[in-house]
């Protein structure tokens, strides 16, 4: 098997088993860059070493996050299409930063900065909602409910479903906005026939921040940090949360118990009870 076969073959697996087009995007880009490094046109001759040393070049000028991207690529290449063994590659452990969250205020400022009704509205789905960017431009008209007050995210992260609460008052204003378009071919929420880039949505995030004049870092991900926060804070159950957010696993959703200032402002000080 050639570098070529080798790599269409990855591309393949990757769909077969589900695999997102963002995954088989960047699992390709790393085996390719790696196939491109090595010097062993027959992919039965590469060994564990060949991605030692290609992890090592990446160690040099990349962040722990990249390294763990790309030895994930690697990991799979090798198991599932060379069938050889990677259990020996040791890298850095992934960055746990504690995500930028903003105050309540600062949302309520985003969104009455939004410079027009589309915007504002993009803004206020996506924190209280907590949808992930990708699933915001992807949500159908028909995956809404106004009677019940919920929505469906159809195949997200994962491939799964799962069902997420729609504020009343953003259900009402949301109904109006489809009902004046009157577009019967209208299949996306805030697109017609075909989803906005996730690109368009960062940008009208970036714009907005720029208007509240907000100095935090923030991206569509920050205000679905900041909704999970904000939740936590008014006393939700953490696992509610997980559900909402649709992580697999609590320890992603823990981070949150950390991020919350609000519940660490009303803890008293040992020093102020003496």
């Amino acid at each position: 098997m050639n570098k070529a076969e080798g790599l269409e073959k990855l591309r393949t697996e990757l769909k077969l088993r589900g695999f997102s087009p963002l995954t088989v995007r960047n699992y390709s880009f790393f085996v390719d860059k790696f196939l491109k490094m090595t010097d062993k046109e027959i992919m039965e001759e590469l060994v564990e070493d060949d991605a030692k040393l290609y992890l090592g070049k990446l160690i040099e000028d990349k962040s722990k996050n990249t390294i763990m991207l790309a030895a994930a690529s690697l990991k799979f290449f090798y198991q599932e299409i060379l069938e050889k063994e990677f259990s020996k590659v040791k890298v850095p452990k992934k960055d746990r930063l504690l995500p930028e969250v903003l105050s309540k205020d600062e949302v309520r400022n985003m969104i009455e900065s939004a410079d027009n009704r589309k915007s504002r509205l993009i803004i206020s789905m996506l924190y209280s909602s907590g949808l992930r960017v990708s699933e915001l431009v992807n949500l159908k008209v028909d995956s809404l409910d106004f009677s019940e007050n919920i929505g469906w995210v159809r195949k997200g992260k994962g491939n799964k479903d799962r069902m997420f609460t729609l504020s009343a008052k953003l259900g009402e204003e949301l109904k109006s906005f489809i009902e004046e378009k009157n577009d019967k071919e209208k299949i996306y929420l805030f697109s017609k026939d075909k989803p906005l880039t996730t690109r368009n949505i960062q940008k009208i995030i970036k714009g907005t921040r720029e208007r509240a004049g907000i100095n935090k870092k923030v991206t569509p991900h920050t205000l679905r940090h900041s909704f999970a926060t904000h939740l936590l804070e008014d006393g939700t159950d953490i696992r509610m949360i997980q559900t909402l957010l649709g992580h697999s696993n609590l320890n992603t959703t823990q981070m949150y118990a950390h991020v919350s200032s609000e519940q660490i402002k009303k803890v008293e000080n040992p020093l102020d009870k003496i």
